[in-house]
């Protein structure tokens, strides 16, 4: 059965199960007995509580122990290894991205502005940097640790009840609720290398109890450092600590290394590299043996250098994460509860020096510092010009000025104030929300291009000419001043929120309690992104600007019913109504029904449609000016670089330049799930689901393969033989728009095994599987991108590739005190194709597909983790992540690292340890 006819038919049967629900309900009525009482469990995606964990939505729960056993020290960093995170996640170690210093989840591979991320099953006030300008996500550093109880996942796509915008699924982290006494943590931990170390301590302390002194109050406060590592300090670890692949068979052009002449273009030099007036054609400036100790075999006499030797292979970070809770009992059905949280975090990201020529984008348009009348160019007297009384083009790169260094500082506040409690037959529940998040970023090494254009040109600033490689040492400070100053840019949130819940249970049918539930939410998010200092005129050379300004303000309604009317049948529905200020209104229904013919087995389905509306970043006043990825036709036709082209021009970073579009659409979705859950005995759990979301009237920039398709695009001089217009691509206009639907399509298994061993303990097994069978993108025009499987999509974050498999697998083995774990981590290969059918994305040295076989190789790591319980009250633990040292593959596409992967981040830090004690004082 074709898939839209399956969905339809699902949709169907689900309407018509809970139509044929509500005659049994009115039927049974007339002789019910006073209604039963529901068990107080509650279980994310449904505001009823019951006293099953398994509905018909799959939900994923994350134990505090399952956290622990992997050894990760932040909620951030375990979130990204769940099976189910996929492209446009956001790890920390992008410190280059528009969002360095965040981390975020994204479910499904369809971004991180698609993922609802809940604590405490409420929102929080997004980062203050939307991700590539556009991706309004929530920052999972600013979580403590200590404080998180156990995570659940909502899989199904898409939140009735939380919010029609959670389209691809939602992540709420439950934090504890109570505690009493004092408990203090500390550990510490270092790479296999003996860096990287990270000293981390944490306490908790409580006191009251709710049932004698009818108040409880604790706080939990963590603080951590963790130092840099250096893409240089992994210099034996094969291709992670270079920039310079050639040993692998990669050309001298790839990405990463630098320095190169091809004739009449160049890229940039230590020392420089000066275009000839005469001949059009590049030569270098003497003395690059003092800044390069690379073998130097450019054919074209240029300084090889490579970006390994400065970037930031995971930057430094501190911060402090509080959270406070108070309880308090004002009668015997109602009590108060008061949360409070604050994040200081400080994040420094250390890049390579800056160019001092490209292609860039501002509001105003593109701006060409490569060529024409904007070019960068040594002037007639410049001291330097190897050709005086004449204007000579310039490729160079500021080592003398130094390393490009991102500092990222950010508070995050929230404060909720609430009751609840029961009126009648009802469970109530209602609450405040006020939460902030303010940043400043801020940037030394990036230069300033009036300040350049002049100090190379003319020489009339502060400190006169800008002296070039070998003769820096003629420079002064105030010339750097001049051409190099701080720059920042300021990012603030807001959200305010009200809400208000009630569950009841109307009546007793034959398989329990009849429990609906009603809700209502008012919400005002307010997003705030001053650009980057003399961004907005287009005066920091390659910097892209990224600025937004807007609110968007919700009040919704919705409703949710759960009907047992056979012991072996629950019906489930839920509807909401979304009315957002200023014109946008939605009402999006969810379905589910849950059949168990026997015991031990449970069937389930689900049916759900999401809306999210264009967010400020979009739709709102500012703008975007970044980089992508792209692949030049023109120069590169069906990937083979063109006569007097280079293998460069078929993976190269250009400029992209986007507006935001008032006209924007609201995306929506239809998500289904059809699946199993197994329990053949009180130890083993199965669950199996088929899953998938389509996303319609997407939100995208307009693909950098259509605009360069339609000309919209901005050339270097270096022009093909005969051929005008064909110079080497450096900038691309583009548009927010709707993209005609994204269609993810997938498979999750989930299973659970224990063993009792007697006298040997318990042994419990588990194990996680996502399968992705489809991620289709459907263009405007009819065509379609098949990513899963690929290396897209690479308009997504990070260029990190659709692998179709995830798999997890842990064992923990507790004896008496002491426990040992492990958990193994698989991610299956891909093609190294930006989606099925492409050309291959990279190339060796000699043109044919790389690497090989165009093929990125699965990876697979193995975690260890230990506890004992030396004696009342005192626990030791350590932890080895990537236990057999396991190295990242050879990744020559994806730009959020160097020469390999995000996903595969461990593989590029190699072995690491981490010791520590807990103390609980009573």
């Amino acid at each position: 059965m074709p898939h839209a006819i399956l969905s339809h038919a699902i949709a169907r049967a689900l309407f018509a199960a809970a139509v044929v629900g509500v005659a049994p309900v009115a039927a049974y009525a007339q002789d019910a007995a006073q209604p039963t009482t529901l068990d107080r469990v509650e279980v994310t995606g449904s505001n009823i509580s019951r006293g099953d964990m398994e509905t018909a939505s799959p939900v994923q729960v994350v134990t505090r122990a399952e956290i622990d056993r992997t050894g990760k020290t932040s909620i951030a960093e375990y979130l990204q290894t769940l099976t189910t995170d996929g492209a446009g996640t956001i790890p920390k170690t992008f410190g280059t991205g528009f969002a360095g210093g965040g981390s975020g989840i994204s479910l499904r591979g369809l971004g991180a502005g698609s993922t609802l991320v809940l604590l405490n099953g409420r929102r929080t006030a997004p980062y203050g940097l939307a991700d590539d300008g556009q991706k309004v996500f929530t920052d999972l550093s600013t979580i403590p640790m200590d404080a998180v109880e156990r995570v659940e996942v909502l899989k199904d796509g898409a939140s009735a009840i939380y919010g029609s915008d959670a389209i691809a699924g939602v992540v709420n982290i439950i934090l504890r609720k109570e505690f009493t006494g004092v408990t203090v943590r500390s550990s510490y931990g270092v790479s296999g290398e003996g860096d990287g170390q990270q000293a981390k301590a944490s306490a908790t302390f409580g006191f009251g109890n709710l049932s004698e002194d009818r108040y409880n109050v604790f706080f939990n406060i963590e603080a951590s450092q963790t130092d840099e590592i250096q893409v240089a300090d992994r210099g034996d670890r094969k291709w992670i600590g270079t920039g310079d692949a050639r040993r692998w068979g990669y050309s001298q052009t790839k990405r990463f290394m630098n320095g190169f002449i091809l004739g009449a273009d160049a890229d940039g030099s230590p020392v420089g590299n000066v275009k000839n007036p005469a001949s059009g054609q590049y030569v270098s400036l003497p003395g690059c043996d003092k800044f390069s100790t690379i073998a130097q075999t450019d054919p074209g006499g240029g300084c090889l250098w490579q970006a390994g030797q400065f970037t930031s292979l995971t930057p430094e970070e501190k911060y402090v994460n509080l959270f406070g809770r108070g309880t308090f009992v004002l009668s015997d059905n109602f009590e108060a509860y008061v949360e409070l949280g604050y994040s200081k975090k400080k994040n420094t990201f250390v890049n390579t020096p800056s160019d001092a020529s490209g292609a860039w984008g501002y509001p105003g348009g593109p701006v060409n510092g490569d060529s024409g009348d904007g070019a960068v160019v040594l002037g007639p007297n410049h001291p330097d010009n190897p050709f005086p009384g004449q204007s000579a083009n310039l490729r160079y790169t500021a080592f003398d000025v130094g390393p490009r260094v991102i500092r990222t500082d950010s508070e995050f506040s929230r404060v909720l104030a609430g009751v609840k409690g029961t009126a009648g037959a009802w469970d109530v529940d209602a609450a405040y929300l006020h939460s902030q998040s303010d940043l400043t970023n801020t940037r030394d090494g990036f230069l300033r291009y009036s300040a350049v254009r002049d100090a190379l040109t003319n020489g009339t600033g502060p400190g006169g000419y800008w002296r070039l490689g070998q003769n820096a040492n003629l420079n002064s400070q105030a010339l750097y001043d001049y051409i190099s100053p701080t720059i920042h840019a300021d990012g603030k949130t807001t959200l305010d929120l009200f809400d208000v819940k009630g569950s009841r249970s109307l009546m007793d049918l034959k398989g329990g309690a009849l429990g609906v539930a009603f809700g209502a939410e008012w919400r005002r998010q307010k997003a705030e992104l001053k650009p980057q200092t003399y961004t907005d005129a287009g005066d920091i050379i390659g910097l892209g600007y990224s600025a937004y300004e807007g609110t968007q303000e919700v009040a919704a309604g919705y409703a949710e019913i759960v009907a047992p009317v056979l012991e072996s049948l629950e019906l489930s529905g839920a509807v909401r109504y979304d009315s957002y200020k200023g014109g946008d209104s939605a009402t999006t229904p969810k379905f589910g029904v849950k059949w168990s013919p026997l015991k031990q087995l449970s069937l389930r389905a689900t049916y759900a449609e999401g809306f999210r509306a264009p967010n400020p970043a979009e739709s709102g006043k500012g703008g975007l000016a970044g980089f992508a990825a792209a692949a030049d036709s023109v120069r590169c036709p069906g990937g083979n670089p063109a006569p007097g082209a280079s293998v460069r021009d078929c993976d190269i970073q250009i400029a992209v330049i986007t507006s935001p579009n008032p006209d924007l659409k609201a995306e929506e979705s239809k998500s289904y799930t059809v699946g199993l859950v197994f329990e053949p005995t009180n130890s083993t759990t199965l669950t199996l689901d088929g899953w998938q979301i389509k996303r319609s009237n997407e939100i995208n920039v307009e693909t950098t393969d259509a605009a360069i398709a339609a000309g919209h695009v901005i050339r270097s001089d270096n022009n093909l033989a005969g051929q005008p217009n064909t110079g080497t691509l450096l900038a691309a206009l583009a548009n927010y728009v709707n993209s005609a639907s994204t269609t993810v399509r997938g498979i999750d298994l989930d299973v659970r095994q224990g063993f009792d061993l007697d006298s040997a303990g318990k042994l419990n097994l588990d194990l996680q599987w996502s399968h992705i069978t489809t991620f289709e993108r459907e263009e405007l025009d009819g065509s379609s991108l098949e990513f899963a499987g690929t290396h897209g999509n690479c308009d997504v974050t990070n260029c990190i590739g659709t692998p179709k498999d995830r798999i997890n697998f842990g064992a923990t083995w507790e004896l008496g005190n002491w426990s040992l774990s492990g958990v193994v981590n698989y991610i299956s290969g891909f093609k190294n194709v930006r989606s099925e059918g492409d050309v291959c994305a990279s190339r060796y040295a000699d043109g044919s597909p790389a690497p090989g076989g165009c093929r990125i190789p699965s990876f697979t790591t193995v975690d260890l983790s230990s506890r004992w319980k030396a004696k009342d009250g005192v626990e030791v633990f350590g932890s080895i992540q990537n236990l057999t040292d396991k190295i990242a593959p050879l990744d020559p596409l994806t730009y959020g690292a160097i020469n390999y992967n995000p996903m595969h981040s461990s593989g590029a830090i190699g072995r690491y340890f981490t010791v520590g004690v807990k103390y609980n004082f009573q």
